[in-house]
């Protein structure tokens, strides 16, 4: 999992905090060397930090690994023996190397950490197995500490891409409805309305009586055709506000957001609108937001309805996107009112139209 695939700023923070942590005891040995020898585990420890610091903005892995086997001529041979000086080192790469590595590469990296821990601790004070205890216990550490984090941290994306895909399928299964229904009513109207045209214009020159029948049978099929479209288009914007605000809270339910509904008895023009968009709303808060509830409150004052839908998980700034537009603009049609605000994290959509 690369560092620059992170979603939270915390997450990359903890891990920040852990590599300072584990080049704490070697920076406190190098500096208790005298002058003449410490600069060197100095300029090793910086190499260090500069490459950590370069993969973690997505530069390649080998600039770090190159920059750790450097730190073994210039930071091992340096300080008290007692402080085993490079096992933290070692062990800063045993533990992450499962984080920035995928497949079995990461544990035979964290494996060969530790062992390369043991053959330096050998070298510098013939004490390999200090060495390995201290390195497997501080990657350890840092796997459990950062690993963990990291994991929950996939499952939000995941979830989040979850909620995004069901938005889109939802979406993508009401255009089927649409176009499946708008076949049904026009295919075979239209296919006849052709066939008795044709009929009307090989008739015109031999049988003109006919040919007008067909032609007015023609007609009176795509006028039927066009009243059956209206009605269909109808029974599509005439929807039940109480069926959508729970089938809107069954789908956050299913989101894994908390979902709270108050409403009242509305019916009519102000319902359709309403519904059109809560439709939207809802699409909004599981495609743009990550978040874990949501409040829908319905209510009529002053001879208005008016509807507010507020989440938390913003993150899209709140500049006003194709979807709100085209609310306010329906909604300027019929007298109507749109209004959105974001505080913090906090989104609230307010709808206003008349009773």
């Amino acid at each position: 999992m690369a560092m620059t695939d992170l979603p939270h700023t915390a997450l990359r923070g903890t891990l920040h905090l852990l590599w300072v942590a584990s080049l704490a005891v070697p920076l406190v040995a190098v500096l208790r060397e005298p002058s003449g020898t410490r600069w060197l585990g100095v300029l090793g420890l910086l190499v260090l930090a500069v490459a950590y610091a370069v993969t973690l903005r997505g530069g390649p892995l080998r600039v770090l690994v190159a920059a750790t086997l450097a730190t073994i001529p210039l930071v091992a041979p340096v300080g008290p023996d007692e402080l085993t000086t490079w096992a933290w080192i070692g062990g800063a790469a045993a533990g992450f190397a499962p984080l920035l590595l995928t497949g079995p590469w990461r544990w035979l990296a964290a494996v060969g950490s530790v062992v390369l821990a043991g053959v330096v601790g050998f070298f510098v004070s013939r004490d390999h197995t200090t060495y390995q205890m201290i390195a497997a216990s501080v990657g350890a550490t840092i796997i459990a500490m950062g690993g963990l984090p990291m994991w929950f941290a996939g499952l939000l994306g995941e979830a989040r891409a979850g909620r995004e895909a069901q938005a889109e399928l939802a979406v993508s299964e009401e255009r089927l409805r649409f176009a499946r229904d708008v076949h049904d009513l026009l295919g075979h109207r239209l296919t006849v309305i052709a066939l008795k045209s044709e009929l009307a214009g090989r008739l015109a020159a031999t049988d003109p009586e006919r040919s007008a029948a067909e032609a007015f049978e023609a007609q009176r099929l795509a006028s039927t055709a066009l009243e059956e479209v209206r009605d269909a288009v109808h029974g599509y914007r005439a929807v039940n506000l109480p069926e959508q605000l729970e089938a809107v809270r069954n789908v956050m339910t299913e989101a894994g957001i908390r979902c709270t509904v108050t409403d009242v008895d509305v019916h009519g023009e102000p319902a359709t609108q309403l519904a059109l968009a809560l439709r939207e709303a809802c699409t909004n808060v599981l495609r743009h937001s990550h978040a874990t509830w949501c409040m829908i409150d319905v209510a009529v004052a002053d001879e208005e309805v008016r509807m507010t839908v507020t989440n938390d998980g913003t993150e899209k700034p709140s500049q006003e996107g194709n979807g709100l537009r085209g609310i306010r603009e329906r909604l300027a049609a019929v007298g109507g009112q749109v209004s959105a605000e974001k505080s913090g994290d906090v989104f609230t959509l307010q709808v206003v139209v008349p009773a």
